[in-house]
């Protein structure tokens, strides 16, 4: 079976997840958004180079550490800058991982905004960047 390169294996892939975390953030366009943190429920799908297999004891560098996607989306945001879109926050997050590490060739951030929900409806939105 071809790919569309030509090849005749198929891609492995390697996805590492982290999903649902809060982090405050702030952002938003309307004037009582723009002053206090706003909660963002954060979930992060990160596409890696995979090796041709992992042995039990394959080292962590043949991965990433799961804390370095987490950190990407709360310590490595800059603090006291006001995001006017959540989009702006998802690109801040996808850019870190790509810049950190050569390794990584696919990033989704998918944001909900917490204080906008009445019924438990999740809005928000989804950013996928690709390595260039």
């Amino acid at each position: 079976m071809a790919n569309i390169n030509g090849n005749s294996r198929l891609n492995d892939r390697l996805e590492l997840e982290v999903h649902g975390f809060e982090v405050s953030v702030l952002t938003g366009i309307y004037s009582e958004e723009t002053h206090l943190p706003q909660p963002l429920l954060i979930s992060m799908t990160v596409e890696l180079e995979c090796p041709a297999h992992f042995a039990p004891d394959t080292p962590l560098s043949a991965s990433k550490n799961y804390l370095d996607l987490k950190r990407a989306a709360t310590t490595a945001l800059p603090e006291g800058v006001h995001f006017t879109l959540i989009e702006g926050v998802a690109d801040h997050i996808a850019q870190t991982l790509l810049q950190e590490d050569s390794r990584v060739q696919r990033v989704q951030v998918k944001i909900v905004k917490l204080a906008i929900s009445e019924a438990g409806e999740a809005i928000g939105m989804t950013l996928v960047r690709h390595r260039r």
